[in-house]
């Protein structure tokens, strides 16, 4: 008789936790939305899961793949930390080939190995910036007694091969800061300033002002024409990877409050080698030869050297710091970094196809279906990528369960008073994330619309995510 009560009672307890899911109201304010003008057009889908359970909460169009834009970083995020491990370090080696002579001559080249560090260089981590890495390779080519080196510096870029962009990334965005390939040698995670100052009036040319840091191997074709008062940024950088010709094209708007735009490296390992050359030069330790890489010397039939003896090792910041900035500010190069570091780990030649299939195949041994995971890139700028947003729903409720969950789940943005990642490239915008309600009711939830008009669409998104609230 007792255990018959306690069932009815965990029953009804069932049926009543059950009633107080937000069911009816985000019924209405998903239709509301599917209902606007600038979703006429457009494929909505919404996945609402209870993050306690897993069990579906709403859900529509939940098993459509669409674009996800960079919602896929949650799901690029979370393989790595699962097979890579969150106190995953990258690490960059410099090394030399030939020997040292008594009077501190380097017969022979400096080398710069790389393993696909996205950070050595970068800004945002103290151990990794530019002058903190240049300073402790000078300070290591100084111990070992080197005043001179006869060859050159080398950058070592072999190990990620040379195709640094996704076959899905379109040119609008290759030239560009946030189209950065991945290169096995990065550095300051593949971008450079450029220094605009826009005309007096409309359509007037505007001024390129300078480089920071200056790069005089590269030669730019400015097109660009001031914009209205108003109109901002609407300047972009047409350079393909290894290239040193960059066109800029579009408007320049007049009152802006930037100063510049951010183009991507076209060569990221030859950059790395050729600061660290520059470097020494300025230091009175001269280099006979010029910087080059791996690929330049394949290219000039020439030998590529073999290090013999390693200076120094830098040690990248661990995954989790890794993953807090790809997620908080949407760093593609990251998540392309990421996928072929995932193939390498797997055993495979590390490249974009083999890291997505390594990815694919990891969730498929977790229950979720291969075929709602079609996955082109590691960042989501691919407008080809398509997944379910049943599928990603499913893999943040996975997610939980892992000991790497605390650092994933601090790595999202706060959106709509929500922990969501948000995700947007053209007629494209997603959400994918945590939220606790007042009640503490838990839930994931993942919002994407695809093919819509007009702007602003984020703020009818959230209205739907709102009947949790």
């Amino acid at each position: 008789m007792k255990f018959i009560k306690l069932s009815l009672f965990l029953i009804a307890l069932s049926v009543t936790s059950f009633a107080q899911y937000p069911v009816a109201k985000l019924e209405q304010a998903y239709q509301i939305l599917a209902n606007d003008e600038q979703a006429k057009y457009a494929i909505t889908s919404l996945c609402v899961l209870d993050a306690q359970s897993g069990k579906i909460v709403f859900a529509k169009n939940e098993n459509i793949g669409l674009a996800t834009a960079s919602t896929l970083k949650t799901i690029t995020a979370a393989t790595a930390f699962s097979i890579l491990g969150k106190d995953f370090k990258y690490q960059t080696t410099l090394a030399y080939s030939g020997k040292i002579d008594n009077n501190g001559t380097l017969d022979g080249d400096l080398i710069i190995i790389g393993s696909g560090d996205p950070t050595l260089g970068s800004w945002r981590y103290e151990q990794t910036k530019e002058n903190v890495v240049l300073n402790s390779w000078v300070n290591a080519i100084k111990t070992a007694g080197i005043k001179k080196i006869t060859g050159s510096v080398v950058g070592d870029d072999s190990l990620f091969g040379t195709q640094t962009m996704p076959e899905g990334w379109i040119w609008q965005d290759m030239g560009n800061y946030y189209g950065a390939g991945g290169s096995s040698l990065s550095w300051r995670e593949n971008q450079f300033d450029v220094k605009l100052k826009p005309g007096s009036n409309m359509g007037a040319a505007v001024t390129v002002q300078n480089f920071v840091p200056a790069m005089p191997y590269i030669k730019i074709v400015n097109e660009l024409k001031t914009g209205s008062s108003g109109s901002g940024d609407n300047a972009y950088g047409f350079l393909p990877p290894y290239g040193d010709l960059a066109y800029l094209r579009g408007t320049w708007g007049m009152g802006i409050n930037k100063s510049g735009i951010s183009l991507a490296l076209p060569d990221p390992a030859f950059d790395a080698a050729f600061r660290l050359q520059d470097t020494l030069s300025r230091l009175n330790i001269s280099v006979g030869k010029e910087a080059t890489t791996n690929r330049k010397l394949v290219l000039a039939n020439q030998n590529i050297p073999t290090a013999t003896q390693k200076l120094t090792t830098t040690s990248s910041p661990d995954l989790s710091e890794i993953v807090y900035w790809f997620n908080k500010k949407s760093v593609n190069l990251y998540g392309e970094q990421l996928l072929k570091t995932i193939a390498w780990k797997t055993g495979k030649t590390p490249s974009t196809k083999n890291g997505a299939t390594a990815v694919i195949n990891y969730w498929a041994g977790k229950g979720i279906d291969k075929n709602a995971l079609n996955i082109l890139d590691g960042s989501g700028l691919s407008p080809g990528t398509r997944v379910t947003t049943s599928a990603m729903a499913s893999i943040l409720f996975q997610a939980q369960k892992e000991d790497w969950f605390a650092p994933f789940y601090n790595s999202l943005p706060e959106n709509n008073g929500m922990k969501l990642k948000s995700g947007s490239i053209n007629d494209v915008s997603a959400y994918a994330g945590y939220y606790t309600a007042s009640n503490g009711q838990k839930y994931i939830a993942v919002i994407n619309i695809n093919n819509y008009s007009g702007s602003n669409i984020s703020k009818k998104l959230f209205k739907v995510l709102d009947a949790l609230k």
